[in-house]
């Protein structure tokens, strides 16, 4: 796949001397849903905003779709959409004119087909004769997603698209998203859902800092950094772990008469079957073993705490 958006060296230090973006190298795939996770003020929406042209970079350069966002912010800007945090909607609007009115901004010729088919699949054709006012929150975001795709963009910031609304939503604007990305739209997605990265996202972006600290396809990430864990369920709860079986790093699990052994699931051997032989000759009886396996959130705050010790350091 060729990149669509090509971010090199971008900073952005604002008046006062912070420093929200510092050096940020970062190539989007066509056709790719990429999740950009970090903590806040990581620099996220900085980053979104430079790309977007709502944010004048201090050094670096964006190319989208070819073009400079800098030297041909028209042309570029044209193949964005952006739907962000905040829920900025003109409140006695009504739902279809808003988002006919939001692809006349871009210079698009009415076109009442295409916004119909939009509201159709946001679920929001229902409602297109109804006040923006009269919306619940998860619908007035869905108005969002449909006035950035109303000038048929190729590129689609979602800028924490699920904040405050409830999980159900929440997993209706994964298929959303999953169905745009089908239609070969080109996704960023911040989220604090870290979750919905590990549902719908192709790669993972880290940013801390304001920089990126890796950017990894996330099933690999996920089988390269993740861990898996043991648990081990005795017959008996035990007071203390016998001697012999300190090498293993076990810990107490979360219930009485359970032992946790944590083992790298890509090394050459997990040692897991000498460890079940050496409990036997301790003499302990299993009553049961299960095994879980790291979660993206896991490994992200694994990496942010990783990026601020070094920092200490």
């Amino acid at each position: 796949m060729s990149a669509i958006v090509t971010i090199s060296d971008l900073r952005k230090t604002y008046d006062g001397g912070l420093t929200a973006l510092n050096g940020v190298d970062l190539a989007i795939e066509e056709g790719e849903i990429l999740a950009l996770l970090g903590p806040n003020g990581a620099g996220k929406t900085t980053l979104i905003s430079a790309i977007c042209g709502i944010v004048s970079p201090s050094a670096g350069q964006v190319v989208v779709g070819g073009h400079d966002i800098a030297g041909a912010y028209r042309a570029a800007r044209a193949l964005i959409g952006l739907v962000p945090q905040e829920i900025s909607l003109e409140p006695f609007e009504k739902v279809l004119t808003t988002v006919r009115f939001s692809r006349g901004l871009f210079g698009k010729r009415r076109d009442d087909a295409l916004v119909e088919s939009i509201l159709r699949k946001l679920s929001l054709w229902d409602k297109r004769d109804s006040q923006v006012k009269e919306l619940s929150g998860g619908m007035k975001r869905r108005v969002l997603i449909a006035k950035a795709l109303s000038h048929e963009p190729r590129v689609l910031f979602l800028d924490e698209p699920t904040a405050g609304v409830d999980v159900e939503l929440r997993r209706d604007m994964w298929e959303i998203v999953k169905e745009l990305k089908a239609q070969g739209v080109t996704i960023i997605l911040t989220t604090h859902y870290i979750e919905e990265a590990e549902a719908i996202a192709d790669r993972i972006a880290v940013i801390s800092k304001g920089q990126i600290l890796l950017v990894e396809e996330k099933d690999k990430l996920m089988r390269r950094m993740g861990r898996k864990q043991l648990t081990i369920e005795l017959d008996r709860p035990l007071e203390e772990i016998p001697e012999a079986l300190a090498g293993y790093g076990l810990e107490p699990g979360p219930v009485a008469g359970t032992l946790v052994y944590s083992y790298d699931s890509q090394g050459e051997r997990t040692g897991i079957t000498r460890l079940l032989n050496d409990l036997q000759a301790a003499g302990l009886q299993l009553r049961d073993v299960s095994t879980r396996e790291s979660s993206l959130e896991e490994i992200f705050v694994g990496l942010v705490a990783g990026d601020a010790g070094e920092e200490r350091s």
